[in-house]
């Protein structure tokens, strides 16, 4: 009997420690504290996107560059100050925009709930609204995340992917996280909103034109993408889809079945037999490619949130609160 007391006491103290050594999410985390926060957010973003309509891809983008780089916690928002370096200097980062809109998200909550709503809620929910307003699904995410005090600069260039590493790399990368093959597969379907940077293209057309690249298409590229050496602070880009370029859907899956994708990893991704049979199969139902794509972003979403003792709520997005 004693020693059925003492396991279940142990048992006890264990859970406390796992549960208090991770920050706490749940649904519907403001309820009490700010009860319209996710409205609030929804119709600011539902406001920008009519005035600003690729606000909604900034979302997206934003979370993956936040959520891959150690949590979900706002860091990328952080400017350089005080002995804080942005993670926004990173080539990584390389064309993030509209950061800006977020403390108009955040403004409008402060003003409704002071010093209530996080900013890497704000990242979590206004991604979510996007996907909505992109033609995706919605999905149901949690909050209660905390912000960070500090900036992972340092370790971008380790822990988030990019767009010409190897595919072993890319999906180990998202393992890393929780997100499984069939997942990974279906954010890349990310790719078919929005537009890439000339800079992560040319690879593929000078000196001479990757093979695995349509010809036609890689004709379309060289007019969009005229120079080896583009300068990164021009507007110099293609879209990701010449078709549905504003809607996230299978459209991506088809066009890299044709040697079509713009980036290395997008070939990589039609190639690779690890990937291919999800390829194909997101290529040909829309609805799997949207049931995958929000397990993987929810995934995402809750990646390793902050304890209140590591985090904070930041008064204004882009500084810590001692600054």
């Amino acid at each position: 009997m004693a020693i059925h007391k003492l396991l279940c006491n142990l048992s006890f103290i264990f859970l406390l420690f796992f549960h208090f050594g991770k920050g706490e999410i749940r649904l519907n985390y403001y309820s009490e504290s700010c009860p319209n926060a996710e409205e609030i957010v929804k119709q600011e973003v539902i406001s920008l996107y009519h005035k600003h309509g690729n606000t909604a891809v900034s979302w997206l983008r934003t979370l993956f560059h936040d959520c891959m780089v150690k949590s979900c916690d706002a860091s990328i928002l952080l400017e350089s100050i005080n002995g804080i370096q942005s993670e926004k200097t990173s080539t990584r980062n390389m064309g993030m925009r509209n950061f800006k809109y977020i403390n108009t998200i955040k403004d409008a909550l402060e003003r409704s709930c002071p010093m209530t709503v996080s900013c890497a809620d704000i990242v979590a929910l206004s991604a979510r609204d996007g996907v909505v307003l992109l033609g995706g699904p919605h999905i149901e995410m949690k909050t209660g995340r905390k912000d960070s005090k500090e900036s992972h600069l340092a370790e971008i260039d380790e822990l988030l992917p990019n767009h010409n590493d190897s595919m072993a790399y890319v999906l180990s990368r998202f393992q890393s996280v929780g997100i499984d093959v069939e997942g990974t597969v279906a954010l890349l379907g990310a790719h078919s909103v929005g537009r890439v940077h000339c800079a992560n293209i040319v690879g593929r057309l000078y000196p001479t034109v990757d093979p695995t690249l349509d010809p036609n298409h890689a004709e379309y590229l060289k007019r969009r993408c005229p120079h080896p050496n583009p300068d990164p602070n021009a507007v110099e880009y293609s879209r990701n889809d010449l078709k549905t370029p504003m809607i996230l859907d299978n459209m991506y899956y088809k066009n890299i079945m044709n040697n079509k994708g713009l980036l290395i990893v997008d070939q990589q991704l039609v190639s690779d037999p690890v990937t291919s049979p999800f390829v194909e199969n997101m290529a040909t139902d829309n609805d799997y490619f949207h049931q995958q794509f929000s397990k993987a972003l929810l995934t995402l979403s809750e990646n390793n949130p902050l304890t209140e003792e590591d985090g904070e709520v930041r008064r204004d997005c882009r500084f810590v609160n001692s600054n």
